[in-house]
Formats: C-alpha cells, sequence, structure tokens
C-alpha cells in the first residue's frame, strides 16, 4: 500500500508529535517577551576595582561569598534616546511615545549574582535606583535579599537617574552622589539628564541579555528579566510601563513598589516638559506581568487611591495591612539581615532615629511586615514571568472610609481592616500604622509603632501558647494564600516562640 493512501501507524505518530512540537513552539513565542532591534546594545567596561569600592546605600557588612555571590561594578556606556509624546498622557496610561533627541551617557551598574551557574533559577531582578534621598539607594534589594539569595536570583542595581550619578538636591542636606563620594573611581560617568533615564534602563537589560564584550552577568544566561523599583523609582516604572516599554519590550515583569497616584515625567527640562496625570493606571494592554505593591503609607499620603484598577489577565495590586512606606526592617535591620529568612522586626526596642540621627521621629517608626509579603510579591512576579500572564488570584484590598478625606477602616486595636493580613496584624502585639509620623526629613512616610500595654496583652494573649497558636493559624493562611513564602513564615513562627508575649 502506497504512503500516499495510508501511513504506517510509526510516522503517524511522528507526525502528530512534530505538529505538537510545532504547535508548542508557536505558543511560546506567541508568549514571549523579544529583544527588540528599536533598543541598542551599550558598551559595557569593567569590573571596576579601584580606587575605592562600589558606592551603594544602605551598605552591607554581608559576604557574598558566603551565599556563593559575588558582586561586581561595571560602567555602561552608548547613546540613550529622550521620548515624546504623540498626544497628550490621559490617565487610562494609553500612551504613546515617540523618540526625540540623543545624548552620549556613562552610568554604572552594581551586579550580584550566583557565582555558579548551577544556582541561578534564571532571572534577573534590575532595580531602577531610589534617588530620594540624593544618592543611590537600593530599597527593593534591602527587603528582600534573604530570598533573592536563597532562591538564586540575580540582582543589578543601576544608577538611572542625574542626581545619583551627579548630585543635586538632597533633603538630607548631603551630596552623596557617586562623582561626589569618589570623584576618582566614578569620575568617567557622564548623565545627560532625567530625560534619557528611560533608555538607559531599557539598554542595561540589553547588555545583559545580549552581551557585546564584557558579560556583566558572567556566565550566566538569564531567561528572564524583572524591572523592580521602589518609591520615586516606582513612579518612573509606571511611566516606563505605559510610555516606553510598548516600544522596548525588554523586561518579562514589572514590580512597581509603592507608588503614589500619578506617574513620573515622560520628558522634563532641559527637554520639552510632558507630565503625567493624577491618576495614572497602568495601561490595561500591558503584555507582561505587573504587580503592583501597596503600603498604608501609599494609599492615603502619597495619594495612590485614585489610581486603584481592577485586576487582569496581566495586573496584579498587593495593599498589605500594618506597613508603612519604609520602616524599621529596611532602616535598621534589613541591610545585614543574615537569612536565611526575613527577621522579624515586631520584638525590638522602639525605634525614633536613623542614620546617626540625622533623621529622627517623633514616634516609634513602624515595625510591620512589608518585607516579608515584598518577597513574596517578587517571588510570584518571577512564576508568572516564567508563566507569561500573572499568577494567582487577586489579593484583598483595604477597607477605605467613606469621609472625606478617605481613610484607612481600623479594628478595635487600631490596626487596618482589609488587604493582605499577616500574623503582625492578626496576632497583633501592637498597633501598626502607615500614617501618623512627624519630625525631620523622610519621617511622614516611616509609619508608626504603638505597643499595647499589659493589660491589652493579657486579655488579647492569656499564655504564651496562646499567642503562639495565633501567631501560628495567621501565618499558615498567609503561605496559603501565598503571601508570605513558607521559609519566612518559619522565621515569624521561631520570633513568636522566643517572644515574651503571654508569659
Amino acid at each position: 500500500m502506497s504512503e500516499s493512501i495510508e501511513r504506517s501507524p510509526v510516522r503517524r505518530r511522528e507526525t502528530l508529535s512534530r505538529g505538537r512540537w510545532i504547535a508548542a513552539i508557536v505558543l511560546a513565542l506567541s508568549s514571549a517577551t523579544f529583544v527588540t532591534a528599536a533598543v541598542p546594545v551599550p558598551t559595557v567596561s569593567g569590573p571596576i576595582t579601584s580606587p575605592g569600592s562600589a558606592f551603594i546605600t544602605p551598605p552591607s557588612t554581608l559576604d557574598w561569598s558566603s551565599y556563593g555571590y559575588v558582586e561586581e561594578e561595571f560602567f555602561v556606556a552608548g547613546t540613550a534616546t529622550a521620548y515624546t509624546a504623540t498626544a497628550a498622557l490621559g490617565s487610562d496610561g494609553m500612551w504613546t511615545a515617540s523618540t526625540g533627541d540623543t545624548a552620549p551617557y556613562v552610568t554604572r551598574i552594581l551586579v550580584r549574582r550566583p557565582v555558579n551557574p548551577k544556582k541561578f533559577n534564571g532571572t534577573v531582578v534590575v532595580e531602577w535606583l531610589n534617588v530620594s534621598g540624593g544618592l543611590d539607594g537600593a530599597p527593593d534589594w534591602t527587603f528582600a535579599h534573604t530570598m533573592l539569595l536563597r532562591e538564586g536570583f540575580a540582582w543589578v542595581g543601576v544608577s538611572a537617574q542625574l542626581v545619583g550619578v551627579a548630585g543635586g538636591s538632597s533633603p538630607l542636606g548631603l551630596n552623596l552622589s557617586l562623582k561626589a563620594v569618589n570623584p576618582v573611581r566614578y569620575g568617567p560617568l557622564s548623565h545627560p539628564g532625567d530625560s534619557f533615564s528611560y533608555d538607559m534602563f531599557s539598554q542595561v537589560a540589553q547588555a545583559l541579555r545580549l552581551p557585546a564584550g564584557v558579560a556583566p552577568l558572567g556566565g550566566l544566561r538569564p531567561r528572564r528579566v524583572l524591572a523592580i523599583g521602589e518609591s520615586q523609582s516606582a513612579f518612573r516604572l509606571v511611566t516606563y510601563i505605559n510610555a516606553v516599554h510598548p516600544l522596548a519590550r525588554v523586561y518579562d515583569g514589572f514590580l512597581v513598589h509603592s507608588r503614589g497616584g500619578g506617574g513620573a515625567p515622560l520628558s522634563q527640562s532641559p527637554q520639552p516638559s510632558i507630565a503625567a496625570p493624577t491618576p495614572t493606571f497602568i495601561r490595561t494592554d500591558v503584555d507582561v506581568p505587573v504587580l503592583t505593591f501597596e503600603t498604608e503609607t501609599d494609599l492615603i499620603t502619597l495619594g495612590f487611591l485614585p489610581a486603584r484598577q481592577p485586576d487582569t489577565r496581566h495586573i496584579r495590586t498587593w495593599e498589605v495591612a500594618g506597613t508603612s512606606h519604609y520602616d524599621v526592617y529596611g532602616l535598621i535591620v534589613g541591610p545585614d539581615d543574615p537569612g536565611p529568612a526575613a527577621m522579624d522586626t515586631t520584638y525590638l526596642p522602639p525605634m525614633t532615629s536613623a542614620f546617626g540621627g540625622i533623621i529622627s521621629c517623633a514616634r516609634p517608626v513602624n515595625a510591620g511586615p512589608q518585607h516579608y509579603v515584598l518577597s513574596a510579591a517578587l517571588y510570584r512576579l518571577h512564576r508568572s514571568a516564567r508563566a507569561g500572564r500573572a499568577q494567582g488570584a487577586g489579593a484583598p484590598r483595604m477597607e477605605i472610609t467613606a469621609g472625606t478625606p478617605p481613610d484607612i477602616e481600623r479594628d478595635a486595636l487600631g490596626n487596618a481592616r482589609g488587604g493582605i493580613r499577616t500574623a503582625q496584624v492578626e496576632a497583633a502585639v501592637a498597633t501598626l500604622s502607615g500614617l501618623g509620623q512627624t519630625g525631620s526629613a523622610f519621617c511622614s512616610i516611616f509609619g508608626t509603632t504603638t505597643p499595647f500595654d499589659a493589660v491589652t496583652l493579657a486579655t488579647l494573649y492569656p499564655s504564651h501558647a496562646a499567642y503562639v497558636s495565633r501567631v501560628l493559624d495567621a501565618t499558615r493562611n498567609a503561605v496559603r494564600a501565598g503571601f508570605v513564602l513558607k521559609a519566612d513564615a518559619k522565621a515569624i513562627k521561631a520570633a513568636a516562640a522566643a517572644s515574651d508575649v503571654g508569659r
């Protein structure tokens, strides 16, 4: 019998198998984020070894080699493009940008990565370094580094903005820009202005994916590149997602950490000023996962409430009860937390000042659980990027009063109602708030901790076992919902067991 009339069973199986492979390849290609020719590959030099060492705040005493990691600094050079808008920027985020002026630049990146490729999980987290204090800060590394180190991520901090590189106004009254703290080491750096920051951020991703010459990741080959930024950097990411990502498509997902209601300017002086409206929503046709992470401070003080939007196939919003924009962990504990899981700060002595008294607040700073949930959020984004869409069900939102101005609904103990709930609010030993703080620079975003008195604690937890049981139940629920990772749950439980509550 001829093959044209009837194929053999073996040949039919081969045909079916080939068809399945072709379908799988088509499906993979349709959901992939492509490295586009629209973004040039910059020149990378380094590692930079002298004089001095890499400058980043907060500094850390951790020994990266003990985790199987290495820290290296590189310079990235190229020609960056500024953007302009083809129409007015609307609140819906459906912006259309076009290229504008170009300018040469040299900036720096700081890389922390596994030495052994077998430890690398394939995902690079690229942090838009925060310059709110007039210097390069890495708040998201500080909050999530214990998870990043144990799970085998690579991390890259990008000096994307002018203030961090060359200085400018600083609310702390100090010039701690790179070129000021080490003018010899950072002498080659040249930043053309923040209108070019978005394309510089894109070009760093290209350098990681398609290194030409020096490879910042060594022998690691990334399968996913995620962008993250906190506070001022989150505002920049909102604008990047809405205006630049549709043109660049070099990031596989975004974690927008502690944004307010608007976005950063698309363009600014000396280029034409193009401001983002308030509110600004994340564009609903975004084709990669976007997770927006909000604290109590962000909803009220920073004005995120008007920018709330429903979840979609790619968009998720997490609002975390009991948290502030920045807190005790970020200020004091986080930089040197060795892990293996994040440290619980609820039982630390009340903290009112930081940075040698440069910042001094009127009340104890928030000691809430942000770092636990942020680690889970970043890990969730990693899984979502791997799948090509947002993973997991949506998160509950915090409950808001109907008054003017709006405020967060609170329970009888003063803690927020609704939102993502951890043991620190479900088995509370204090009122944890993102609001109500006063004092020197930045205190208004540090929130407050008001410990319960002995009578209240005795009423809530008549025995130590009763308290530990409450913590276990709350933590189990948070892990089950995906808002706390199992490794961090162990630390929360251990801290509760070691505490004096109920004794």
